[in-house]
């Protein structure tokens, strides 16, 4: 069938019947940054903790030697590329019964797609990156670039620099357009009504449209992503069948929750996949029983996985002290182990961590969990049946 649809498998434990595949889009490894403002904003979500937390930085501010930069900080997500990988690959294994394939984005970087293609289980992994994507001077737009051809594949990665350090909305075009003319990628409007950059709800839903105007002939899909709430999601199918687009699957997983939904196709490769999606026009989103879990929840979980420590994983992936950096004296990241002695990095970086690890422990996690649930998930749908 043409067009997009969308199944349930807690509704439908059966709905990978008939399909060959199913599709992982959308997820992170630890060469991915992420700005630490995320912890900040965490902890100030919840009332009590927030206002401990703002009295505490207070007198951080006033008196301690070392001033947190939070805005040039970043965290790193736990998973290798190879546990990303096999992560992901399992789920849709063990749950659906169904051949894998694996398409992981990290933020402007292809290392990980690079690494496992040297692994023989995933040597056919396509070379994937999420483009942090400059637009209209006050916004950045995040774009899944899927199965870039491998050989160009650094080369690409160059050209993306060179714009974002000289953006302008009329190279952007042409870039997307060459991009467009390569068969076998896929280009996906991810999560396109989030206002990440948090400009304001109307002047990003105003950016979008220009985006869409300007380069909607090269944009193959837009995302409904497994990790955004149901309202969101609902505001972009809606975006969707306005603009003629297919809708398709994207968990954007940092964590260690497997993506939220994945694509059920008949493909047995990648390049059948985008040939599915690109010119026959089909696309089935499959949502994952995660994704029916109260939407803060899931974040909260997310956030603590980032935090946490495993002491089994990798050399360098332990301890959250590993995977967070901190600008030295000179403005260079350095992770918070290198530039501190373990368990001596400034007060209230560590408060930082240990408020968000507070948070996710009982009781505090079964009080949030219970204050955060959303009246049933708005149904367990995103309107299939209104009018559009």
């Amino acid at each position: 069938m043409k067009g997009s649809q969308i199944s349930y498998l807690w509704r439908d434990p059966d709905a990978g019947r008939g399909f060959n595949t199913g599709v992982s889009l959308h997820s992170h490894t630890n060469r991915s940054k992420e700005t630490l403002d995320f912890v900040v904003k965490i902890i100030s979500s919840d009332g009590f903790w927030g206002h401990l937390f703002q009295w505490l930085e207070e007198i951080h501010s006033k008196h301690a030697v070392v001033k947190l930069d939070y805005k040039n900080a970043y965290w790193t997500p736990p998973l290798t590329p190879r546990l990303a990988f096999d992560l992901e690959r399992r789920q849709i294994e063990t749950k659906l019964q169904r051949s894998a394939l694996v398409s992981i984005t990290d933020h402007d970087n292809i290392e990980a797609p690079q690494l496992l293609r040297t692994v023989a289980s995933a040597r056919h992994i396509p070379v994937s990156v999420e483009w942090t994507t400059p637009f209209g001077g006050d916004q950045s737009f995040h774009l899944g670039i899927h199965n870039l051809p491998s050989a160009q594949g650094a080369q690409w990665m160059r050209t993306f620099e060179e714009f974002t350090a000289k953006p302008s909305n009329a190279r952007l075009t042409e870039l997307l357009s060459a991009l467009h003319a390569l068969p076998n990628v896929l280009i996906v409007f991810n999560h396109p009504m989030w206002d990440l950059y948090e400009i304001g709800s109307a002047r990003h839903a105003l950016r979008v449209e220009e985006f869409m105007q300007q380069n909607g002939d090269f944009i193959h899909a837009m995302e409904l992503n497994g990790l955004r709430h149901w309202n969101e999601n609902r505001v972009v199918r809606a975006l969707a069948a306005r603009w003629n687009k297919l809708l398709i699957s994207g968990g954007d997983r940092h964590g260690l929750e497997p993506n939220g939904n994945v694509n059920l196709t008949h493909a047995t490769s990648f390049n059948e996949f985008v040939h599915e999606i690109r010119n026959e026009g089909r696309s089935h989103v499959l949502f994952m029983p995660q994704y029916a879990q109260p939407w803060k929840h899931r974040i909260m979980q997310s956030t603590l996985d980032a935090v946490r420590d495993y002491p089994d994983f990798p050399e360098g992936s332990r301890r959250w002290d590993e995977r967070v950096y901190h600008p030295d004296p000179q403005g260079i990241p350095q992770a918070v182990s290198a530039l501190w002695p373990t368990g001596h990095a400034p007060l209230m970086l560590r408060l930082s961590i240990q408020f968000v690890r507070m948070m996710g422990r009982a009781p505090f996690s079964g009080s949030l969990r219970l204050a955060w649930n959303e009246s049933r998930q708005l149904h367990f749908a995103l309107g299939e049946g209104e009018a559009v």
